[in-house]
């Protein structure tokens, strides 16, 4: 189960990079695909808890990282309008 990051452009230019514990992001988002800001965080959302749960079933407790970085993308985005554009730049696996 490698742990991915993502890049994340938000409306405002800034890049950040996010983390998954799991591949279960590569299903969910695509890179270079235009997002609104709503459908994006919708969508993130539901990756990172499928990625906790895909932790939860291999160890037994759920990814309070993935958890945490939900939280920080529903908050981050709150800073912009629901249309406004977002843009996965890159997923990568951690350590490649």
């Amino acid at each position: 189960m490698p742990a991915m990051n993502f890049v994340v452009r938000w409306p405002d230019g800034s890049k950040e990079t996010c983390y998954s514990p799991s591949t279960a992001i590569e299903k969910h988002l695509i890179v270079n695909h235009p997002y609104t800001v709503e459908t994006f965080v919708r969508i993130a959302q539901a990756a990172l808890h499928e990625a906790s749960d895909r932790v939860a079933a291999k160890f037994g407790y759920a990814c309070s990282s993935a958890m945490d970085q939900s939280h920080a993308i529903e908050q981050k985005a709150r800073q912009f309008a629901a249309a406004d554009p977002v843009v996965v730049e890159e997923i990568t696996v951690i350590g490649q």
